[in-house]
């Protein structure tokens, strides 16, 4: 097939990114003919919470980046669709995560469908976003409604999308593994590159961190007395989306600057690996969630998780086999933490995330689209 993937790529950065490039690469592989069309203009710098929106890495080798798009001139969704339109591509898949971007894929669509030959297909982050805005349910029917079918990465977007529409074809397909950020490294040289102690065990905490990403309760389980002299620390990986003043005063109220190890600038892909190397077990004490691309990379890199039970988080964890389940409560994660290092867990979660993983394949996600198209 000819296909063509609008959303998020190089030079832009992120988990985004990151998705629809290895999407690209398995269809690929599969030998379809794939070009992705990303934009010149992603957000307006005033709504964007980071430090900047653009990747310092090499650009991805094999890809057909198009960048065309720009999501808030209505002038360009026009040009773009039309031009869309005029290649026509047997399908055109749209990765959705904010409504923001609604009215920009939504006249997309309904300019690539006058050809009556591309078939729309979205894969959808979320419907209805973790941080609400006034318009949301607007914008997103007016994105839902060209488009011919969907594919969730958790049970509760699909749910979300009957919201919006009852009869176009859905399917439920788990987020698949993010494999492409290198081995496993070995403990050590992994303690190494990122300056660790050695003689200390690590929860890992990755990923931008934002409110609904709940890093405050994990903050609070630290305090927990149980850690005051465990040689356990808490190791805060990603960039702050937001203000970060609030969890540097809680953590030096709580008394846990000892405890805590502070990683806050953009993780680089290549540098991936070593965080993840170092850790001993992965947390996402999420307050809401769909899915996170974070769970895929620990399932990548065959590690241990504790997940909050929200959204679709407690769907691929099985509790007490790969690691823990939880409610979004610090007392509850500090006990699971606590059991894990005293019940010496990891190398049996291990084991059976090397079996879970295989669930994750990229070629089962496209099998999913497949089911969606036919």
């Amino acid at each position: 097939m000819k296909i063509i993937i609008l959303g998020t790529a190089y030079p832009y950065r992120g988990g985004l990114a990151a998705f629809n490039e290895r999407l690209a690469y398995e269809f690929q592989s599969q030998g379809h003919e794939v070009e992705i069309y990303t934009f010149t203009h992603q957000y307006p710098d005033f709504l964007f919470p980071g430090k900047t929106q653009y990747s310092t890495e090499p650009a991805p080798e094999g890809l057909n980046i198009v960048r065309k798009v720009h999501s808030y001139n209505p002038f360009n969704w026009f040009k773009v669709g039309r031009e869309i339109a005029r290649k026509r591509p047997d399908m055109m898949i749209t990765k959705f995560w904010l409504p923001f971007m609604s009215p920009c894929f939504g006249t997309i669509a309904r300019m690539v469908r006058r050809n009556k030959h591309t078939k729309l297909i979205s894969i959808l982050d979320n419907v209805i976003p973790h941080e609400h805005r006034i318009g949301d349910k607007m914008f997103v029917r007016y994105f839902i409604r060209p488009t011919d079918g969907f594919v969730a990465m958790s049970k509760s977007v699909l749910q979300d999308l009957r919201l919006f529409t009852k009869d176009k074809p859905a399917a439920f397909s788990p987020h698949p593994l993010y494999d492409h950020y290198g081995d496993r490294l070995p403990r050590e040289e992994a303690l190494s590159l990122v300056n660790l102690d050695p003689n200390c065990r690590y929860v890992l905490f990755f990923g931008f961190i934002r409110a609904y990403k709940g890093l405050d309760l994990l903050l609070d389980a630290f305090a927990d007395d149980r850690f005051k002299d465990a040689p356990i620390k808490l190791l805060v990986a990603g960039e702050f989306y937001g203000d970060s003043a609030p969890y540097l005063k809680k953590i030096e109220e709580l008394g846990i600057q000892e405890r805590v190890v502070l990683k806050t600038d953009f993780i680089p892909d290549s540098e991936v690996n070593r965080y993840f190397s170092a850790a001993d077990i992965v947390a996402q004490p999420y307050k809401t969630a769909t899915q996170s691309g974070v769970t895929q990379i620990a399932f990548h890199f065959e590690k241990p998780m504790l997940v909050t039970n929200v959204g679709g988080l407690a769907e691929i964890v099985p509790d007490g086999k790969i690691g823990y389940v939880v409610e979004p409560d610090s007392k509850q994660i500090a006990d699971a933490l606590w059991r894990f290092f005293q019940e010496q867990k990891q190398e049996e979660f291990e084991r059976n995330v090397v079996e879970e993983k295989k669930k994750y394949a990229w070629s089962e996600f496209t099998k999913a689209i497949d089911k969606v198209l036919e």
